[in-house]
């Protein structure tokens, strides 16, 4: 099964020159924890609840700081064409819940999360939620 039958579609991206307020507020309002960052449709970071809260809140950076000042650039995607299951097994050992998906022109057209795997083969998204869960592997989780 590849990732586009699965990932969510309706994806909300977040404007860089937008405040981490805007992307709070766009969390709170799509009840999720984490935002691609893409200039149009072209990815150039993900901005997450904790990326708000360690490098923002906690360095007393001020609500109007630009969401690209805090994002991660160096993020991990995975292509509308992959395998679901390889897709799985690399979020488990990259400690990700959730991936951006590109197409073959590197657009962003969804997100796939572990629940979106859970939904097509729960051994794949168990496996995956399993090696993300366990402590000290790796970073935590986004």
């Amino acid at each position: 099964m590849k990732v586009n039958e699965v990932m969510t579609t309706e994806v909300k991206i977040a404007d860089p020159s937008r405040t981490i307020q805007d992307a709070a507020k766009l969390m709170d309002q799509t009840d999720c924890g984490s935002l691609p960052v893409g200039e149009g449709d072209r990815l150039v970071g993900m901005i997450t609840d904790r990326d708000i809260v360690i490098r923002a809140v906690a360095a007393g950076l001020p609500a109007d700081t630009p969401i690209r000042d805090v994002m991660t650039k160096e993020m991990k995607y995975c292509f509308e064409n992959d395998e679901v299951e390889d897709v799985a097994e690399n979020m488990g050992d990259i400690q990700m819940r959730r991936l951006p998906v590109l197409n073959s022109k590197k657009r962003i057209v969804g997100i796939v999360s572990i629940g979106d795997l859970a939904r097509s083969d729960d051994e794949c998204a168990g496996e995956a939620l399993a090696s993300i869960a366990q402590p000290g592997n790796g970073r935590a989780a986004a």
